[in-house]
């Protein structure tokens, strides 16, 4: 059964609550039952073992915890002899007994259900009459590890979350992240780190996502490693505001035996579970467009007092996004290069490239990475890639350990074009990157290289075929009436190509004589004063030297101004889409009137054969 499948055979507990629960309420039902069988079936083979383990223990005094997950083979245990099978043998006191059967779990195990708000859901399963039918239907679901693995495990989670969030009208996006993006940045993430991919190098590194959801990010990055080389080992760490979502993880970590105290409850941004911690690795997928006036006050407050000593020092965005106190957040946990260094990948909307003018936070957060090389890549996705989202994304790749070829080197990757249609929507989802995309945006990273898409249409203007073409490598020839689209995908430019000082070009005030206005007194006395109203100001890219661009491009037009240097400012912006954009002449006025005349003959001839 694939997760789809599976998933909608769990959905099918809706049809029992259904009167008794509003659509939005189901999954605070099914999603709690779903990570209950999921346990129950992971832990069905040593339950005797432990059960006995448990009794022998308790006998001697010994504190049996640490015996007990050593006997269940998990990071988790249950003492109760009962299961969700079993407590469908005595019908009348199956409350109580789903209560006992809760409490016997190991503290975080039973933490996953005091998150959900279990209790109140079986008090009113049990007042509807509705406890032992949705307990039977759960029983007959095989969620066993070897029948379902921890990826599908995952995707199933992911696809009942969905379902919930469309029919209460929330945002599925702020759950989770479509998987072939999370696959694109893990593959970005531990490309260049051959130690780390090698089979049979026994490394081990960490992982952290401050915006975990439901733990895609964490597991999937996870599972490539184990992939590439079962003998690394990848702790996770992550942080998780909703506190679903946050249920979720960490029950999908205490399955892959992972130290669940690293998945913390809370607000990244105001609360930081994980403070005086660096990491080697990072993911995130924060929300985008979200306003931070929640916890304006403790980020003002860290950026007003600890500087850079906080995650803050560079500067703090508008309130009405926060998704770049994320980024910051990132390269505050970011291991010193000294020690090996971090590499992290994060989701953004284009907003964070270019909003903000010189001087401003968004600016002046740009102007930090920039300045301290810390960004490597930025690689544009397809739209509607994302759940809750059509607008255009894009991943931006930050390390503090570039390789020496990337040194002052920033790489722009437009994979906008890289997609193919799903053949069912999922809420605005409806494109995916397919394997043989991902895999050439990697190669296009990982061999640091400029390259072009050149696209062969026929005479009719359909494509036939596309290539990528690395720096230096030929066209094709066009077919026979046809053409070959030729544009840039892949582009590397310096850091202080993003640069510019915006300066403020004056002009003098003249009174009703048409003379200049001098100053009378200070260090005004006898200059000419500005006119506010004719005052300007110009973008200097910072290759170029001021002076000279002011002769060049003002001088001629304004041969009366001048610089006011004390307001100058430094900013920098990424301009994605202008470094990809391609002109395309139009058509011929030529070839426009001969189709008109065409068009119009035709519309003449249908006229006279309908008069007739």
């Amino acid at each position: 059964m694939n997760h789809q499948a599976l998933s909608s055979f769990i959905w099918s507990v809706a049809d029992l609550l259904r009167g008794d629960y509003k659509q939005s309420e189901y999954g605070k039902v099914i999603l709690p039952f779903t990570v209950l069988r999921r346990l129950d079936c992971v832990l069905a083979a040593t339950k005797p073992a432990v059960l006995a383990e448990f009794d022998a223990k308790t006998r001697q005094g010994l504190n049996p915890d640490p015996f007990l997950t050593r006997k269940a083979g998990q990071s988790f245990y249950n003492t109760s002899p009962l299961d969700l099978t079993t407590l469908l043998g005595d019908q009348d006191h199956i409350r109580q007994n789903l209560y006992a059967y809760i409490q016997a779990f190991s503290p975080a195990a039973r933490d996953i259900f005091e998150r959900f708000d279990f209790y109140t859901q079986i008090e009113r399963l049990a007042k509807a009459g509705l406890l032992y039918l949705v307990a039977e239907k759960f029983a007959h679901i095989d969620l066993h590890p070897a029948t379902v693995d921890n990826a599908r495990m995952g995707l199933v989670f992911e696809e009942l979350i969905r379902k919930f969030a469309e029919i209460s009208n929330e945002t599925a996006g702020e759950h989770f992240t479509p998987r072939e993006v999370i696959r694109l940045m893990v593959n970005l993430l531990f490309i260049e780190d051959d130690d780390v991919l090698s089979p049979g190098n026994a490394v081990v590194r960490t992982l952290y996502d401050p915006t975990a959801g439901t733990g895609g990010m964490l597991s999937e990055a996870g599972e490539y490693l184990h992939k590439h080389n079962p003998q690394a080992r990848l702790t996770l760490f992550g942080q998780e505001l909703n506190d679903e979502s946050y249920a979720i993880c960490k029950a999908d970590m205490l399955i892959k035996g992972q130290d669940v105290a690293n998945i913390v409850a809370g607000n990244t941004l105001s609360d930081d579970g994980h403070a005086g911690r660096k990491f080697d690795y990072m993911l995130s997928n924060p929300p985008f467009g979200v306003e931070w006036k929640k916890v304006e006050q403790d980020v003002r407050k860290e950026h007003q007092e600890k500087g850079f000593d906080g995650r803050f020092g560079p500067g703090l965005p508008r309130v009405s996004d926060g998704s770049m106190l994320f980024l910051l957040h990132l390269v505050s946990k970011m291991r010193p290069a000294v020690d090996g260094g971090s590499r992290f990948g994060i989701v953004l909307n284009g907003s964070p490239l270019f909003t903000g003018g010189a001087g401003s936070g968004e600016s002046e957060i740009r102007r930090y990475l920039l300045e301290n090389d810390l960004v490597e890549a930025i690689i544009g996705l397809p739209t509607d890639m994302f759940y809750n989202t059509g607008i255009a994304t894009y991943v931006w790749i930050l390390s503090n350990k570039k390789a020496d070829d990337r040194k002052g080197w920033v790489q722009l990757i437009d994979a906008s074009g890289f997609w193919q249609k799903m053949r069912k929507s999922l809420g605005s989802k409806r494109k995916e990157m397919s394997d043989e995309h991902i895999a050439t945006v990697t190669r296009l990273f990982g061999e640091f290289a400029e390259a072009e898409l050149a696209t062969v249409l026929d005479a009719d203007g359909k494509e036939q075929d596309r290539l990528v073409l690395l720096s230096g490598e030929q066209a094709p020839a066009a077919p026979e009436g046809g053409k070959v689209r030729v544009a840039p995908i892949s582009r590397v430019f310096r850091n202080e190509e993003f640069g510019y000082t915006t300066i403020t070009v004056e002009r003098p005030l003249r009174d009703e004589a048409g003379n200049i206005v001098l100053g009378q007194k200070g260090k005004q006395k006898g200059k000419p004063q500005p006119d506010s109203a004719l005052r300007d100001t110009e973008n200097v890219p910072l290759a170029d030297d001021i002076e000279a661009y002011f002769e060049r491009e003002v001088r001629p037009h304004a041969p009366d101004a001048w610089i006011d240097h004390d307001k100058s400012k430094i900013g920098y912006e990424i301009p994605f889409n202008r470094h990809f954009y391609v002109f395309e002449p139009p058509r011929s006025l030529h070839d426009i009137d001969e189709d008109l005349k065409a068009v119009s003959a035709n519309i003449v001839a249908m006229l006279e054969g309908l008069a007739e």
